[in-house]
């Protein structure tokens, strides 16, 4: 279940990777990744957007009137610390992945990889 606190009045939300996937399959929110590129080209969430943390900066995101911004990243540390920084760049609410892309991957939700035989992407999981 997802824990909210309030930064300053605003929500900040930490959401279970069963959250985020019900969210994501109803198109109310929009994931983004701030892993690296290497990362993200070599597994993903499908319907996740690249921002990498090294380049983000949060005021020049767009905001998502009719959805909501989820982050995440590998493990949930970097994930937090840029909804936080979303947060005080004027967010109105914030949201990220607890646990990451590892709690993901360990609820056996579905990814996209690397066929490293073809280089090709391969869809994994649930």
């Amino acid at each position: 279940m997802s824990k909210t606190e309030n930064i300053n009045g605003v929500p900040f939300e930490t959401m279970t990777p069963q959250e985020v996937r019900k969210a994501l399959d109803a198109q109310e929110i929009v994931l983004i990744d701030v892993r690296t590129p290497a990362e993200f080209a070599f597994e993903r969430i499908p319907g996740a957007l690249l921002a990498p943390m090294s380049e983000l900066d949060a005021a020049n995101l767009p905001t998502q009137s009719d959805k909501a911004v989820v982050f995440h990243c590998g493990s949930g540390k970097r994930s937090e610390l840029v909804s936080r920084k979303a947060i005080e760049a004027g967010f109105a609410k914030a949201a990220h992945l607890e646990g990451g892309l590892a709690a993901w991957k360990q609820a056996g939700l579905p990814l996209i990889t690397t066929d490293f035989a073809t280089g090709q992407p391969k869809r994994v999981g649930n």
